[in-house]
């Protein structure tokens, strides 16, 4: 086996690491990280769901979820997951084209709809705004 053909494929992980880092650092603005206004609106909310009613809930998050990839041109994926071990722990992963989408997303009477549908089931919420760093996904 010849050491310099052996050794190709670390060298090339590394360069692809360091462009990586290179690509984040760029995106950096003093020690916080800046976004373009055409970056993408990236959001997670955490939710805690009453366990006695996770049945309605996931019947709304469907609906809503489903009606604002649909008919909200800005929405671009929004996925919720539980929990395995402790279903009434929810995950909301939301991407908006940009915040004004996002904001246009709260208007919506699709959206009014869950929220109003799920006040007494949501019994917490936490709203995170991210910094989209890698958002790959395969084409369907």
């Amino acid at each position: 086996m010849n050491p310099r053909t052996s050794t190709r494929p670390r060298v090339y992980s590394t360069l692809l690491l360091a462009i990586e880092v290179l690509m984040v650092t760029s995106s950096l603005s003093g020690s916080a990280f800046s976004q373009d206004l055409n970056t993408p609106y990236v959001r997670i909310a955490e939710l805690e769901v009453d366990p006695a009613q996770l049945e309605s809930f996931k019947a709304a998050i469907v609906a809503v979820g489903e009606a604002s990839v649909r008919v909200e041109p800005g929405c671009l994926v929004l996925h919720a997951v539980a929990e395995k071990a402790n279903p009434s722990r929810v995950r909301v992963f939301e991407v908006y084209r940009d915040k004004d989408a996002y904001q246009a997303h709260l208007t919506t009477g699709h959206f009014k709809k869950f929220r109003a549908v799920t006040a007494d089931i949501v019994k917490s919420r936490r709203l995170i705004d991210m910094i989209p760093l890698s958002l790959a996904a395969k084409a369907s």
